[in-house]
């Protein structure tokens, strides 16, 4: 029978310590509670002696979130440890996560001190945490760094002054697999009073191996792991939780569960890339634009027949419709014909088949994107670019510093010329509400993404859109100088494609 992982998500701790990327309490409190949902069960809130910001968040959350422990952040200093139990006050389960650096870099550049000064730091200060709380972690930090028959001698010494979590962090990422795995090992075998505490693994992904180096240290005796939804965090990131959760779900040679609910992954991962207003890179494992698209005309002709021929992770477990099989200058007759019966073409004939084929392959060569519209050309039933049924007309934006932001535009309807005006946080928003009066359909914003090529104020912004309506997906494209007109445009194209 497999081990207990515990998942400790510090999302709203180091992740939020990426630039650009801090979030009001209530933002806060909303990513809390979705992580309460997918199932986490240590929730790291901050680092409270911070700021009073990040002290009034803990707060606030431990007033709302009941079922996981709450746990505040901590230096090896009384007042921060003070500071933390007092933003924990009304946490139900709460946990002080207190520490010091271990590694020869640390102990000689950081503190200017030795590591006998430095162990008995580290023993004084989990000592006082276990004054506030029963549970407390210690983390020593740049343990990937440290010698271990010295780290062995400081977690021996903080698990007997009362830590119940050990957490071996390698804080800037430059441990292998192997390695890291070895350093686990090596306290589990060495430590005389390990058993008294779980070993967490906290692993950077500045060499790119972090979610490796984290399953190699459950592989060798780890317990809990600390990550963050979608691997943000300092520098390059931390430990993905998508990532080695689904790894132990789908492997069954690591030996251990989790109870976190895999079909919030995606919902979750989607809320935090936009309260953070950092967007996921397409190719970002499990929770990526293309995780689960296939464009290859083999890799397409094979998951037709059976998903699993390139697919080990079905996307209805993390919380994804479906596959996508996108139709590119590589794709075969398969996928095309797949597209064709999706929108009702059951019954051509082999060589209009054939024919479609042809006029795919040559439209393919010119055009980055294939959409419904361009199939149903394609076999003779569709409408041209001039002929959609909405087009936009007309848009203009007010904003400003002193104003609040509002958009009038007007749709061209299957010829009908059709005008709405609406307000928003911004332009853009104010534009889609204006959009949304005139197009009685409703639609979630599932993707925003803004991308530019040479970042000149002058620039071309190309804009793409993914809404959801009725359980479906929907994507539209556009490109423009004026963003907010790209935009709007981007947003029709995805509607017309439901209209």
């Amino acid at each position: 029978m497999s081990e207990k992982l515990y998942v400790f998500d510090t999302t709203l701790r180091d992740g939020e310590q990426v630039p650009g990327c801090q979030l009001n309490t209530l933002e806060k409190i909303e990513v809390a509670k979705a992580l309460d949902e997918l199932g986490v069960d240590i929730l790291e809130v901050g680092f409270p002696v911070s700021s009073p910001g990040d002290f009034n968040s803990i707060v606030e959350i431990s007033k709302i979130i009941v079922r996981p422990t709450l746990c505040a952040l901590t230096r090896a200093v009384e007042k921060d440890i003070e500071v933390a139990a007092d933003a924990l006050h009304y946490a139900k389960n709460k946990r002080i996560h207190t520490g010091i650096g271990t590694s020869w870099y640390h102990i000689t550049h950081k503190f200017n001190s030795t590591q006998d000064e430095i162990l008995q730091r580290a023993i004084a200060c989990v000592k006082y945490a276990k004054k506030f709380v029963e549970e407390v972690e210690f983390y020593a930090e740049d343990a990937g760094r440290t010698e271990n028959e010295y780290l062995a001698r400081v977690v021996e010494a903080v698990i007997a002054a009362g830590a119940t979590v050990v957490n071996i962090p390698d804080t800037t990422g430059y441990c292998t697999p192997d390695e890291y795995g070895t350093k686990i090992r090596f306290l589990k075998e060495n430590v005389k009073n390990i058993e008294k505490a779980i070993i967490a693994t906290h692993c950077h992904n500045d060499l790119g191996m972090a979610t490796a180096n984290t399953v190699s240290g459950v592989l060798n005796g780890a317990r809990q792991v600390e990550v963050t939804i979608n691997g943000i965090g300092e520098r390059a990131g931390n430990t993905a939780l998508e990532e080695v959760v689904m790894a132990a779900k789908c492997r069954k040679d690591i030996p251990v569960h989790t109870d976190i609910n895999t079909q919030n992954i995606y919902r979750t991962s989607r809320l935090v890339s936009t309260l953070m207003r950092m967007p996921i890179q397409p190719n970002k494992a499990i929770v990526g634009r293309n995780a689960f698209a296939h464009s290859s005309g083999i890799h397409q002709d094979g998951v037709l027949k059976n998903r699993e021929s390139y697919e080990i992770i079905a996307p209805a477990e993390v919380g994804i419709n479906d596959s996508s099989i996108v139709l590119t200058a590589r794709s075969g007759r398969h996928a095309l014909q797949h597209h064709l019966e999706r929108l009702g073409y059951n019954h051509l004939k082999p060589e209009q088949l054939d024919d479609a084929y042809r006029k795919f392959l040559k439209l393919a060569d010119r055009k980055k994107d294939i959409t419904d519209d361009d199939l149903r050309v394609i076999v003779g039933v569709g409408q041209t670019e001039a002929q959609r049924r909405l087009k936009l007309k007309y848009l203009q934006v007010v904003c400003g510093k002193s104003s609040i932001p509002m958009a009038t535009v007007q749709l061209n309807i299957d010829g009908e010329i059709c005008s709405a005006t609406a307000s928003g946080t911004g332009p853009v928003d104010a534009s889609f509400n204006a959009i949304k009066q005139l197009i009685h359909r409703k639609v979630t914003l599932e993707e925003y993404l803004v991308q530019v090529i040479t970042r000149g104020s002058n620039d071309i912004g190309k804009v793409h859109i993914q809404i959801e309506n009725k359980g479906n997906i929907y994507y539209g494209f556009s490109a423009n100088t004026d963003v907010v007109t790209a935009s709007a445009e981007a947003f029709i194209d995805a509607l017309s494609k439901i209209v």
